[in-house]
């Protein structure tokens, strides 16, 4: 059976759009809302065709089928197919200004005209439904999402995403555990991709200094300053020593990512100097290594 494929889901409004056209441009066959009766079918049908990366858009669309596709999921990886699930997440109030600025329905509103002020009670009863909706489809992907590799979209740009996913999907992934460092600021909120958070913030801040204000944890002189303070040597020891005890156990129970975020006020130094460094130390040890700075790559 077909030995290459993506099942993308995740929230309406969380960037599937764009994922799928970052699949084609990948060289992925795409096909979106593929109602999961027809998956075994389909694949079938696509190893008679000869070798081609496979690409399926599943969502609430197709709800009434949800309840047979993670058995479908679980039994396809039984036969060795490398079935990578990638669920496309984001907060509530991401969603919500998404839907309000695009003006388009949620697949699961009742209420199909608009999203906003149609009902009797206007502008408020549309949020409210609107925000029950997005509750529900949360409900009903649940068991799915918690198959998957996650992909906090919230404060993403397209061109983010578009890169995000392309090393999720390159030719090294899927081979073994993928160690996934992204720094981030508090001040913007958690990735709710993260597996593990650690708060550097107690740390000595570059900030605070005029001339290192402006720079980031990748420039040489912010590196220099927080590498002469005992306490980042010593979080940073801590860290990968946690991580260097339990990466075997996670492997062993055949997790293919574990996304491990760091964060400091800004998201500019602390956390990004970090990052850089545990990703040099632990590509040392031939892992494959990812690395993701949130804020930076947002400018």
């Amino acid at each position: 059976m077909q030995g290459d494929v993506v099942l993308l889901t995740g929230m309406s409004g969380g960037g599937k759009s764009v994922a799928m056209h970052a699949l084609e441009d990948a060289g992925y066959f795409c096909v979106d809302n593929l109602p999961a009766e027809l998956l075994l079918d389909f694949l079938r049908l696509e190893q008679q065709r000869g070798e081609r990366r496979v690409a399926i858009a599943v969502d609430v669309r197709s709800a009434g089928s949800l309840p047979l596709m993670l058995p479908l999921l679980r039994g396809l990886r039984s036969q060795g197919v490398a079935v990578r699930s990638i669920f496309l997440d984001a907060s509530d109030e991401a969603l919500m200004r998404r839907f309000s600025e695009t003006r388009r329905p949620h697949p699961l509103r009742e209420d199909r005209d608009t999203n906003f002020g149609a009902l009797d009670g206007g502008a408020d009863d549309g949020h409210r439904v609107l925000l029950d909706a997005i509750r529900l489809e949360r409900e009903l992907l649940g068991a799915l999402k918690a198959e998957s590799t996650v992909i906090d979209t919230s404060q993403l740009r397209p061109a983010q995403l578009r890169t995000w996913l392309g090393d999720l999907v390159g030719p090294n992934a899927g081979t073994k555990l993928t160690l996934v460092f992204e720094s981030f600021a508090f001040k913007h909120g958690v990735p709710s991709d993260a597996d593990f958070v650690f708060d550097v913030r107690v740390l000595p801040n570059p900030y605070y200094d005029r001339e290192l204000r402006p720079l980031t944890g990748r420039d040489v002189p912010v590196a220099a300053y927080l590498a002469a303070q005992p306490e980042v040597g010593l979080m940073m020891g801590q860290i990968a020593g946690f991580l260097s005890r339990w990466l075997p156990n996670f492997a062993a129970d055949q997790r293919s990512y574990l996304t491990v975020a760091i964060g400091c006020t800004g998201g500019q130094h602390r956390s990004v100097y970090l990052v850089e460094m545990l990703v040099r130390q632990f590509s040392h040890h031939g892992h494959v290594v990812l690395k993701r700075h949130r804020e930076l790559d947002a400018r």
